[in-house]
């Protein structure tokens, strides 16, 4: 191999150990080593997979086709053919004629036609946690033995990546966990006096209603102030309250995920589309996610919407959140307990304004604006 050759290997490794160090997400790492790996072994097609526990991808990231020709080619590719036994098997495939091997069973009509083919499994010690593979090599010939030990370097630092994703996971599982408890012992010291004190004067004007009409009216008068006093300290720490995510992703990416994850857990299609977003305050940032999550809830457990989409904008310098849903929809001003003034309640405390646009039979869409 000429030093030209071993620079361009070198580079290329870097490339994907600086994505695995720099707190990209997951999927941003994939793409950086999948490009990589494309483009150094002179693939026309390259892809990455990691299983999920449905038959599916978790993570699917591919390069040599256009957004149209996914389109075209439908849902991610489940656990089948090459890919399945792959997983199955944890060991290298390099073949010819993909199309000749016994291992493989058909594509979905607008898939490319894929020929010589070279697939490396990504490992977590014993475990198998991932696929990465190359079709149609753009020179004659076919991948070679070193292009194999090649893709396998490329795939190790995959496993690296996917290690680091769920590290981060169990991580942020923990920081949710402390940030319960902190919200339990805020709760407790701020609001539970109140309630106390609140509890021993309804008592005391429950005992002066007759005998006492006007001492009784002072003390219903102070529990009065006293529950809006126990309720604004409780808005206060649920206000106050940060997900851990928002801080390290920002608030299209946290809500790139959340969506993504019912996606998986719900029958019902949820797609998310974002633009670039400008620096957001983090009030704005909480209350908007916050927002968009209760209406998710509302259209998976209450619409009966097959399809839900969420669209997060920067346009005419407001931040503009749309969740619509087909499902069946409600008479206006029928609030069905769909928590819409809580909602309307955290985006006006940003500043910002809600509308709700629903009819039987036509769906429902909350859209969000918040100035910026």
């Amino acid at each position: 191999m000429s030093s030209p050759d071993r620079d361009e290997i070198l580079q290329a490794v870097s490339s994907a150990v600086l994505a695995v160090t720099r707190h990209l997400s997951v999927r941003e790492v994939l793409q950086v080593i999948v490009r990589s790996a494309q483009r150094l072994l002179d693939a026309r097609y390259a892809a990455l997979g990691v299983p999920d526990d449905d038959g599916s991808f978790a993570e699917f990231v591919a390069e040599g086709m256009t957004d149209k020709q996914w389109e075209a080619i439908g849902p991610l590719p489940r656990q089948h053919g090459m890919l399945g036994a792959m997983l199955r098997e944890g060991t290298p495939a390099r073949l010819p004629d993909l199309r000749e091997d016994p291992r493989f069973e058909w594509w979905p009509k607008a898939h490319p036609v894929m020929k010589d083919f070279l697939g490396v499994p990504i490992r977590d010690a014993e475990q198998v946690i991932g696929i990465i593979f190359l079709a149609n090599k753009r020179t004659p010939g076919g991948f070679t033995q070193e292009d194999q030990e090649l893709l396998t370097l490329f795939a190790a630092h995959a496993a690296i990546a996917l290690t680091n994703a769920r590290l981060y996971e169990r991580g942020r599982e923990l920081a949710m966990l402390e940030e319960r408890n902190r919200m339990a012992r805020e709760l407790h010291d701020a609001v539970t006096q109140k309630l106390f004190s609140l509890r021993l004067t309804a008592q005391a004007a429950a005992t002066m209603l007759d005998k006492a009409p006007e001492q009784a009216k002072a003390e219903l008068e102070r529990v009065q102030r006293l529950a809006g006093e126990a309720l604004s300290e409780l808005r206060a720490v649920i206000v106050e309250l940060r997900p851990a995510e928002l801080d390290r992703h920002g608030l299209a990416e946290t809500l790139r995920k959340h969506v993504r994850l019912l996606d998986r857990l719900h029958p019902s299609l949820v797609m998310f589309e974002c633009d670039e977003l400008p620096p957001l305050d983090p009030p704005v940032e909480v209350a908007v996610l916050r927002v968009a999550q209760e209406a998710l809830h509302n259209a998976l457990r209450h619409s009966g919407a097959s399809r839900v989409s969420v669209r997060l904008v920067f346009e005419g310098g407001a931040l503009a959140l749309t969740v619509h849903d087909d499902g069946d929809g409600f008479e206006q001003g029928e609030s069905r307990g769909l928590g819409l003034v809580s909602m309307r309640d955290r985006a006006g405390s940003v500043g910002g304004v809600m509308t709700v646009s629903s009819a039987p039979g036509q769906g429902t869409t909350v859209r969000v604006e918040v100035g910026v």
